[in-house]
């Protein structure tokens, strides 16, 4: 098991501060670019303004009859008509809208002042706290709300504002139990047991860590309310159980306009009209959050939307070198706004043809996994492919959208990532799994499907697939659980696999078992390879080329065996003396400094501030990666010169 220094557990709890600092506005950002979600927000605020400036809009007062003018229709002097005593509707729906609106405003402070911190103390403290929240939580869900509402009401005399305040307090209990659930499933995540390691105080963690990681569920549940607790005042003050008359109220008015029905139908309109879209809009709120949320945990899965947000003047990449089965040209990915873009990658070309084996390398931060994820269309919310193309079989992908990635995902890319059970549903046996991903793949028969299964099994070598088949992935080691994973890969009989990192988190016996699995797969199918690896050595076995990336760019693509035996790039050569394969005895060589975050890459030669054999040159403008051989490429404006020399001499980086 490996385990995390001090300094790389306070990045990851500061990582997930930033990510908290920025939620809110995430949560605001996707509720206005949303047509639903602005639509229902533009609704509440005029209506929320409107009644507020009930006395500016309007001439006058909510009792001013006019029995000359009664059970009148919509008019030039009355835009919604009149009621039985000729009052003017729309006033009197502006000035009760205000009553409503602070009864929804009651309701739901009394609802988050109690639920949010029992939930997030009940879901991260647990114990004894936990079971006394949750069962002080069942208590009062089991009371009947609308018999103490009446009771509230007849005590109180009929004060809407006291019933309101009962309502969220006895609805908290709910929500509770749903907040509660949230920060359990954020108390789990790696981020916190990081905090927890550096000595974060467990109120910091509480509010800083858990609280952010609940908002979605919380604005969900909040605008869900706020819909129900209107409908909830609206029938109280339907029955006359609010304000008494002639105080002006939402539902008093529905009241009044079902006594004079038959003789001016009308009157209901206004009023009901306007309580449904409020209802709707709180209702929408809700739903497009929660949508938000589905969309950001499916992220990065299969199915999942390609995102493609190229600049106008953005310039489409050439075409596919010929015979390539898979190829990106002058790909960049970024994330954030045009206005406030990071590029994650950029203007990455690489490709790999039929049957063969490209190797990827480079250290962590060099943006290999983040291509891999743009080729395969599970880019994460927020991130999107900027520039270039992915063509696969001379198909380009990037602008047909998730439709075209999803016609070659499983038969002809599949993908097996470094962390295995993130692909085997813990609800399912092993054997369920592979059998209904065959079926979907091949429409087969359960029996012919299960059989397929347990033959996926054993071409992994599993010694009793059988016996694996009626497990649960928890049931199962880690080692075994990557075969499993790349079992599933190899449903669909690709034309590719993709393997990103596929031994990270396996020791070093299984490392070598799944690594030779993977080459004994490759050359028997045919299939073709891509294999992202920090391990030099069995990049130079498997793989028939080498792609060399350092800070989201390329910077040597070259034949594995002339790569290892004359580097073109000084970052290639720092990595090989780096590596503990080549350590011979004495001080194992090391790289100095660190890969920069993208904010931070340098206008020239990304490597260039690591690099001991920088000039000027290098630090001016970007470098581009150009063919220096007639099969190898390389990202350095001395390659020819420094390949023969850093094939005679040790690398001279600077320490």
């Amino acid at each position: 098991m490996s385990v995390a220094t001090p300094a790389v557990l306070e990045n990851e709890a500061d990582a997930a501060a930033s990510v908290s600092a920025v939620a809110p506005k995430g949560i605001l950002r996707t509720i206005v670019t949303s047509k639903r979600g602005a639509s229902a927000l533009v609704y509440l605020v005029l209506i929320f303004l409107a009644c507020e400036l009930a006395g500016v809009l309007t001439s006058g007062g909510p009792n001013v009859q006019n029995l000359l003018a009664v059970n009148q229709g919509p008019s030039i002097h009355h835009l919604l008509g009149t009621d039985e005593l000729g009052r003017d509707l729309l006033t009197r729906i502006l000035y009760g809208g205000r009553s409503s609106l602070v009864g929804i405003a009651e309701a739901l402070g009394a609802l988050l002042i109690i639920s949010i911190p029992l939930g997030v103390i009940a879901g991260y403290v647990g114990g004894l706290t936990d079971r006394i929240i949750t069962r002080g939580a069942d208590l009062v869900m089991s009371i009947p709300v609308i018999i103490i509402l009446l009771a509230v009401l007849a005590i109180f005399g009929h004060s809407m504002t006291t019933a309101m305040i009962a309502f969220g307090v006895l609805g908290s209990a709910g929500v509770t139990r749903v907040v509660r659930s949230a920060a359990l499933a954020a108390r789990s995540e790696a981020f916190i047991d990081a905090a927890k390691v550096i000595g974060v105080r467990r109120t910091d963690i509480i509010f800083r860590h858990v609280l952010p990681q609940c908002r979605g569920v919380i604005v969900v549940q909040a605008a869900l309310f706020a819909a129900i607790a209107l409908g909830v005042q609206t029938g109280l003050t339907f029955l006359s159980l609010g304000p008494a008359p002639p105080a002006p109220t939402w539902g008093g008015m529905v009241a009044d306009a079902v006594s004079q029905f038959y003789v001016a139908p009308w009157q209901l309109v206004p009023s009901g009209v306007v309580i449904a879209l409020t209802v709707i809009a709180f209702g929408v709120l809700g739903d497009v959050v929660r949508d938000a949320i589905a969309d950001s945990h499916s992220a990065g899965v299969a199915g999942g939307r390609h995102r493609v947000r190229r600049r106008p003047d953005s310039p489409r990449a050439g075409a596919a070198p010929e015979g390539a089965l898979l190829a990106a040209t002058g790909l960049s990915v970024a994330v954030g706004a045009d206005s406030a873009q990071t590029f994650l990658i950029k203007e990455v070309s690489l490709h790999v043809g039929f049957g063969e084996a490209l190797g990827i390398v480079g250290e962590s931060g060099s943006g290999k996994s983040i291509t891999m994820k743009a080729i395969a269309g599970l880019l994460p919310a927020g991130v999107a492919v900027t520039e270039g193309a992915v063509w696969f079989e001379g198909t380009e992908l990037t602008t047909g959208g998730a439709d075209a990635y999803r016609s070659v995902r499983g038969r002809g890319v599949s993908i097996v990532t470094q962390e295995p059970m993130r692909a085997l549903d813990p609800s399912y046996r092993v054997g369920r799994l592979l059998a209904d991903l065959v079926r979907s793949l091949d429409g087969c028969t359960r029996a012919q499907a299960r059989e397929c299964a347990i033959e996926l099994l054993g071409r992994v070598q599993i010694l009793d697939p059988e016996d694996v088949a009626q497990r649960y992935p928890h049931e199962i080691s880690g080692g075994m659980a990557q075969r499993v994973a790349i079992a599933m890969a190899l449903a669909g009989k690709p034309r590719l696999l993709i393997a990103d990192e596929p031994t990270t988190a396996l020791d070093v016996t299984v490392q070598a078992e799944i690594l030779d699995l993977l080459r004994r797969l490759q050359q028997d199918t045919g299939m073709a390879l891509i294999l992202v690896s920090h391990d030099l050595g069995v990049v130079s076995e498997i793989c028939d080329r080498v792609c060399v990336m350092y800070a989201g760019e390329v910077v040597e693509v070259a034949q594995a065996s002339e790569l290892f035996d004359q580097p073109m790039h000084p970052y290639t050569r720092a990595l090989m003396s780096a590596n503990p394969g080549s350590w011979q005895g004495g001080q194992l060589s090391t790289i100095p400094g660190m890969v920069p975050s993208p904010q931070d890459w340098p206008v020239g030669c990304h490597f260039a501030p690591r690099c001991g054999y920088a000039t000027d040159a290098c630090v001016r403008e970007p470098i581009i990666l150009r063919q220096v051989t007639a099969t190898d490429q390389a990202r350095c404006v001395r390659a020819e010169v420094l390949s023969a020399e850093l094939s005679r001499t040790p690398t001279e980086v600077r320490q």
